[in-house]
């Protein structure tokens, strides 16, 4: 009977890997207002659901989105960027969001993020608003590539 038990779960994959993934307007442009960001944060959750993306939390500011996302066994951090971003700048596009047509920069970046920093990162990205009261997107995105060990190659 235990070794039935253990046969079982043998086979199964346990996986818990956290990715912040941070991306902006194209051009940076403040398309994201007070207006629209609760809207299309609503929609992004709604569209990581329907296409089984484990989005655990979500946020950003005027030019840029912040998300917290979980992956499982058969998806990756491009694939996940790409059915985001295309999807959602499709909607605030049909939707006529904005004033003209809407698109994200092709860049992002994203960082695995340890158990133990996973509240420390929820609070961070739902503390935009407040945040960038200091922090300009730019300031914020040196930052955050500095922290994380990247370096900047010089053209």
């Amino acid at each position: 009977m235990a070794s039935a038990l253990l046969s079982k779960t043998e086979s199964m994959p346990y996986i818990k890997i956290y990715i912040h993934i941070v991306w902006a307007t194209k051009n940076r442009q403040k398309f994201l207002t007070k207006e629209i960001r609760p809207q299309l944060f609503e929609h992004i959750k709604k569209n990581a659901k329907d296409k089984n993306i484990f989005l655990d939390t979500i946020g950003g500011w005027q030019d840029h989105i912040h998300c917290l996302i979980s992956l499982d066994t058969s998806q990756s951090i491009a694939n996940i960027i790409n059915l985001i971003k295309g999807e959602s700048s499709f909607w605030l596009n049909k939707n006529k969001l904005t004033n003209t047509k809407f698109s994200w920069q092709s860049e992002y970046f994203a960082v695995s993020i340890s158990p133990k920093d996973i509240e420390k990162v929820r609070n961070y990205i739902k503390n935009q608003e407040n945040h960038h009261k200091k922090k300009t997107f730019q300031q914020e995105y040196e930052d955050f590539l500095q922290k994380s060990g990247f370096t900047k190659v010089k053209d």
